[in-house]
């Protein structure tokens, strides 16, 4: 089991690069753990919501992965590499070998990205996922200034523009997937001092901090999706030629 310091950094540069095990064989786990005094705002299965977070994790999957219980074993994930207290835990069958990683004024931002299941938000097709399924374009964020919960909220629409703009750029035709997943870290305000004013409290896309946020984002977002589509063109020359 690794050991739970050599996990640990302030830096999202930090993030580690591990595996696990399923179905027989060795899947890649991407791991940050800042350590306690972070907070964190995240759509993922495990340590979704706002609150206090210590760690997040990334776990590649098998293709068609079929677990009905995701929480259970993110949470199982976690413990098998020596993460402790509440964490954010998210999944992908994209690669997480091939992560990318970019950085803008101190934000900094790393996508994971597979997009072979993709399309626009406002679809008409009725939505029904009963069961969480793993992302597809997972993104965490860190930035180095503490933000109110409404500069969190703020945080994730900002990626989320970010994240379809590099989309729309490289020709994807969609917003995204069905089940992509965000996650952005900032630390808590300093203790003593009033939250609000203490806080940035605001993220969107043309304040200092939303803007450096996109921006990495954003420039991540194309490095993971670039070679996707580049490759998915190629094929289809390929068929018709």
């Amino acid at each position: 089991m690794p050991s739970r310091t050599l996990l640990t950094g302030a830096s999202l540069a930090d993030a580690a690069l591990l595996t696990h095990t399923e179905q027989g064989c060795a899947w890649p786990l991407l791991v940050w753990a800042p350590g306690p005094g972070v907070r964190m705002v995240s759509s993922a299965v495990l340590g979704g919501g706002i609150g206090e977070r210590a760690w997040v994790l990334n776990a590649q999957v098998p293709p068609g992965y079929a677990r009905l219980d995701p929480v259970a074993h993110l949470r199982d994930l976690a413990v098998g590499v020596g993460l402790e207290g509440a964490g954010v835990g998210l999944m992908t069958a994209a690669s997480v070998t091939d992560r990318c990683h970019a950085v803008d004024g101190g934000a900094r931002a790393v996508v994971t990205a597979g997009i072979g299941v993709r399309g626009w938000a406002a679809a008409p097709e009725a939505g029904d996922v009963p069961v969480p399924r793993p992302g597809t374009i997972n993104i965490i964020v860190s930035l180095p200034v503490p933000l109110t919960d409404a500069a969190l909220v703020n945080a994730v629409a900002t990626a989320t523009e970010a994240k379809v703009q590099a989309l729309v750029e490289l020709g994807a035709d969609a917003s995204g997937t069905p089940t992509d997943a965000v996650c952005v870290a900032a630390p808590a305000a300093t203790a003593g001092n009033d939250t609000a004013s203490d806080a940035e409290p605001f993220a969107g896309p043309r304040s200092l901090w939303g803007g450096r946020l996109a921006r990495a984002v954003h420039t991540a977002t194309r490095a993971a999706c670039a070679g996707l589509i580049a490759a998915e063109g190629a094929d289809r020359i390929h068929r018709r030629s």
